[in-house]
């Protein structure tokens, strides 16, 4: 997933000066690298120089056809085809949807180096060299990189597979040549980051085995053979850039698990070249260390994202899969951790169906393989689960089996999954996620009367940057019969020069306490902080009367007046009501806000002493502080300064209640807040 500003830092090395604002974020980026980074950085910009001066070739060996693997991707038996069929006329036709941007006619072949979002074009200067953090030389770069990942290329690949249509199969290969010659490597925006390939990878992988493989009747002629040719060149090319551009130190998140996925698929995928095995067992290194590096034993992703979470447990996935068909399967910790990290994700969904949306999330994925028209990427992650690990849990909370992992687990997953959900299934999951910093507070569960309240206590993000992270400590989500009251509002976009970014990665777009009008931690670019706020759970307890949790943050401690923030919640299961208590340790006078984020399709309504929250017909009450001075208001679609606004899908947002408590407090402070259910 995209993340420009906390990447290796392209054009470092190719330009001479720097506007003060990008010297300001050179600055800020190396604050944040340990000091052992800064050689590696050194001796690869030097590598990149002397690989732009053309002193590396980049021309393939011949592939040895002979070597072969089994696929591990096939169409299951029965699927209707008419769903699939559609999209690829879709794409046959030009149409396209990428991000904010809807049937999008961007051509058959589409201009690849072009961001569909501004027009820009992308110059084809040497890859690794151009600043894709530039807008003025690249666009929107999310923009540009999306269709380059090339999904679309699976979509005429089902199509192919279910209809044995030709067209669908030569229109592939269109697409594909299209991309080869306008994409030379390593040149232009394409081959800037080492994901984009890896995901790109993934992807061919999984249209190679649909049409095929190298005997497939498209490759039979003579016109035929020379696609083949040329694709498998690019192949190697993709695969060679990966492993020797890999994010290390500081860069090395989900988009190092991303290229270490693609770079193994793949080497089981294309086992023709000697280089192959060797990319295997490097790739294969990564993926069994970094699983568990990051993502905690409770199964929370470090990110502190839940959107990452689904995409870096595909990644993870779709390599495990492969390697079963190639004799280098991963150990027992790797698959326990997976299943952890659905352990996580089955307890933050309510009984509605509506996750969480923690941390960063740019709606990113590694395959689209459904077409499912109310496909939900965490459902189908549990489905797959309830069958690869034979939980009845997880096919309760998935509901069905999708299409998704009909396509991936092969002909036998209805049978696998209709026995996973005859078990006995006990619900919910999980509730205590120490690790991830995370507590789930609630009553009748999976019925119509549940409430489920999800506390957040963990640190801030992953690593020194803690790029996907937001300064959300000590917030909660709640939800009413899975109807959602309040809400973590989102992402709604990455672009650095948005003030949207920093107000949704910012304080006062979470359910918590501000303090003087400062976000708890402090940013230093669009993907990294520079002060970061400590967190953490003093005491979770639950029990058949009640649930409690105690949390800490000491983000304001670093103010002239330190402030330390507890808050105490505390969910009375018969009287159905939530206490929040609020204690702030401090000596001075400062500004306090609390912030109450309500769904977009809440209305609020005001009492004698309380705000009514209505969300189709279901209620609830919040009591706020009753202090003397203190004041509440509601904002909805407020633009300057940014606040009342939930951000469903990346890049767009909609307006919606946020209740907003404030008041000037001098000294210790206790606020009580009280919601009835």
């Amino acid at each position: 997933m995209l993340q420009p500003a906390s990447h290796d830092m392209p054009g470092m090395a190719a330009r001479a000066t720097l506007p003060r604002g990008d010297l300001r974020w050179y600055f800020n980026r190396l604050r944040c690298m340990p000091l052992r980074e800064i050689p590696f950085r050194l001796l690869r910009a030097a590598a990149t120089r002397a690989e732009s001066m053309g002193l590396r070739s980049h021309a393939a060996p011949a592939p040895d056809l002979e070597r072969a693997a089994p696929p591990w991707l096939r169409a299951p038996a029965g699927e209707d085809a008419a769903a699939y069929l559609r999209a690829a006329d879709r794409i046959i036709a030009g149409e396209f949807d990428v991000f904010a941007l809807r049937d999008v006619q961007l051509g058959m072949p589409p201009r690849w180096n072009r961001d569909p979002r501004t027009g820009t074009e992308a110059p084809l200067t040497f890859g690794k060299l151009l600043d894709y953090r530039d807008p003025t030389l690249v666009g929107d770069i999310k923009y540009l990189w999306e269709p380059n990942r090339h999904l679309e290329l699976v979509a005429l690949a089902q199509a192919h597979a279910l209809s044995n249509e030709a067209r669908y199969g030569q229109a592939l290969l269109g697409l594909l040549d299209s991309w080869i010659e306008a994409c030379p490597c390593p040149r232009g925006p394409n081959w800037s980051s080492a994901l984009e390939p890896a995901i790109r990878l993934i992807n061919w992988s999984c249209a190679w085995q649909l049409i095929g493989g190298a005997r497939s009747a498209l490759f039979a002629d003579a016109a035929g053979g020379a696609a083949r040719a040329r694709w498998l060149a690019s192949v190697y090319q993709h695969a060679r850039f990966v492993r020797g551009f890999l994010s290390r130190h500081s860069s090395a998140n989900n988009h190092l698990i991303g290229e270490a996925s693609g770079l193994f698929v793949a080497a089981v995928t294309w086992p023709h070249w000697p280089r192959s095995a060797r990319w295997l067992a490097a790739a294969r290194r990564i993926l069994i260390r970094e699983a568990l590096l990051q993502n905690a034993p409770d199964g929370v992703n470090r990110e502190q994202a839940v959107c990452y979470q689904q995409f870096e447990f595909d990644l993870l996935l779709v390599a495990w899969l492969a390697a079963r068909n190639s004799g280098a399967d991963f150990p027992a910790g790797f698959a326990a951790r997976l299943e952890s990290m659905l352990e996580y994700l089955a307890s933050i969904l309510d009984v509605g169906g509506n996750v969480p949306m923690f941390g960063d999330a740019d709606d990113g994925r590694v395959v689209a393989l459904s077409q499912e028209a109310r496909f939900c990427p965490y459902r189908s992650l549990l489905a797959t689960g309830a069958v690869l690990f034979e939980r009845g849990d997880f096919a309760a909370k998935a509901g069905h089996l999708d299409a998704k992992t009909r396509w991936l687990l092969g002909p036998d997953s209805a049978a696998r999954f209709a026995r996973a959900a005859a078990a006995p299934a006990k619900l919910p999951v999980k509730r205590a996620f120490p690790d991830g910093g995370y507590y789930i507070l609630g009553c009748d569960f999976e019925t119509a009367r549940e409430i489920r309240l999800v506390a957040d206590a963990g640190p801030l993000g992953y690593g020194t940057l803690a790029a996907h992270g937001h300064a959300d400590a000590l917030s909660f989500t709640l939800s009413v019969g899975g109807c959602e009251m309040f809400i973590d509002p989102g992402t709604c976009t990455y672009r650095a020069d948005s003030p949207w970014r920093r107000y949704f990665r910012g304080t006062s777009a979470h359910n918590t306490l501000r303090v003087d009008g400062l976000d708890q931690s402090e940013p230093g670019g669009s993907f990294m902080w520079l002060t970061k706020a400590a967190a953490g759970c003093t005491q979770w307890h639950s029990a058949a009367r009640a649930d409690s949790f105690d949390g800490w943050h000491d983000g304001y401690a670093r103010l002239p007046d330190p402030v330390i923030h507890r808050r105490r919640i505390v969910l009375d299961k018969a009287q159905r009501r939530i206490l929040v208590e609020d204690r702030l340790e401090m000596a001075g006078t400062h500004h306090v806000e609390l912030f109450f984020h309500c769904a977009e399709h809440c209305r609020v309504l005001a009492g004698d002493d309380c705000w009514l929250l209505d969300v189709g017909g279901r209620r609830a009450r919040l009591h706020p502080p009753a202090l003397p001075g203190s004041r509440v208001r509601v904002a909805r679609g407020a633009v300057d300064p940014p606040l009342g606004w939930t951000s469903r899908r990346f890049d767009s947002r909609a307006p919606s209640p946020t209740l907003v408590w404030h008041a000037d407090l001098t000294g210790p402070a206790l606020l009580r807040t009280r919601i009835d259910c």
